[in-house]
């Protein structure tokens, strides 16, 4: 006979099978974060001011896209998009009649590399609750995927962790040293007096941030072995930052994060004006934004049933407009020299490359 909670043997051959989630699902979650918060703070640099800039910016973007063909791309879905790719890497949600749910949990099962059904947790007030859908019915975008597992995506943060390491360094080291370093402490000297005395003073002035940390009288340097005739000045506790090069540091630091996220480190530079604030968002939207845009149009045109056009690039005018003027009255001009010269347009413009599309 077992004891509990251990089960009896049975003299059947059929056994009981013993059946375990995946290694994405929330049980592995739960396993990480218990990893995280045992062995200290993550790679991620995910509450500095540099990196949420960046989620930001990418929640924005997407958020004040024009997008045709559906209406379940709301601005709210879009935003909570832009900021699930870029804090992890990729986005699940369920295709409901009134819109997109988004999952906060996932497992995939897959055949030939591609997603065939999931099993997802949706979030509730209450508490969430699990289903299982077919890849037909989730709309599942990624970024940064690797051909080990190329139906999940990786956060920019991930693909950078030793940038996104040192930038976490730096700041929870300043914080510690403005803290617990005694900014603004000093040591005072003063005249020999009985110990009872001096134990008061110090007493009287303990704990009091950026004021007198130390007394010490004449008779407690001769006894330290100095002379009591030198050294009497007051000597300042408060660290000197400038030597560690600290803003330098982070100045980098900050940089090299938010160019993970593609946008240019000049955006957070002091010194920067409107002419560089364009650029970067140019650089932004062009470079980053509006390929992931077109890889969510590619997944929301097979799974909405119809296509879908996603548009970054004109609510945010991040296109430069007094190029595009310059070019188009140079074109209008080239038009009307070929046509008095007898040249097809049509074939001017197949020339130099120009379908006309």
């Amino acid at each position: 006979m077992g004891m509990w909670p251990f089960k009896t043997k049975t003299n059947s051959k059929a056994e009981a099978v013993e059946t375990r989630a995946s290694g994405t699902g929330y049980t592995a979650a739960i396993m990480a974060a218990r990893q995280s918060y045992i062995t200290g703070a993550s790679d991620l640099a995910e509450l500095t001011s540099a990196a949420q800039a960046a989620v930001s910016l990418w929640s924005g973007v997407l958020a004040s896209a024009d997008v045709s063909g559906t209406d379940m791309l709301d601005r709210a879905t879009m935003a909570l998009l832009g900021r699930s790719l870029a804090l992890r890497g990729e986005f699940v949600g369920i295709i409901d009649g009134g819109g997109i749910v988004p999952a906060v949990d996932w497992d995939v099962s897959t055949r030939n590399g591609r997603p065939v059904a999931y099993r997802v947790g949706i979030p509730e007030a209450g508490g969430g609750r699990s289903e299982t859908v077919l890849a037909q019915e989730v709309l599942h975008v990624r970024i940064g995927s690797d051909t080990a597992s190329p139906w999940t995506g990786t956060a920019p943060l991930q693909r950078s962790a030793l940038s996104a390491n040192l930038l976490h360094q730096i700041e929870g080291a300043l914080r510690d040293t403005f803290r617990d370093a005694p900014i603004g402490s000093q040591v005072l000297p003063l005249p020999d007096s009985s110990a009872e005395d001096m134990e008061n003073m110090r007493l009287a002035i303990r704990g009091k941030h950026g004021s007198t940390l130390i007394i010490e009288g004449v008779a407690q340097a001769t006894a330290a072995g100095m002379n009591p005739q030198l050294g009497q000045r007051r000597d300042d506790l408060t660290p000197d930052l400038g030597k560690a090069e600290a803003s330098a540091m982070l100045a980098q630091a900050r940089g090299a994060v938010v160019e993970a996220f593609g946008i240019p480190a000049a955006y957070l530079n002091p010194a920067s004006t409107g002419p560089v604030f364009r650029e970067c968002q140019r650089a932004l939207v062009t470079y980053t934004m509006a390929p992931i845009a077109k890889q969510i149009e590619q997944e929301a045109s097979a799974k909405l049933g119809g296509a879908v056009l996603i548009d970054v690039e004109t609510p945010v005018q991040s296109y430069d407009t007094g190029g595009r003027a310059r070019a188009l009255s140079g074109i209008i001009k080239a038009l009307a020299e070929a046509q008095a010269a007898g040249i097809d347009p049509a074939v001017a413009m197949k020339l130099v490359g120009w379908n006309g599309e």
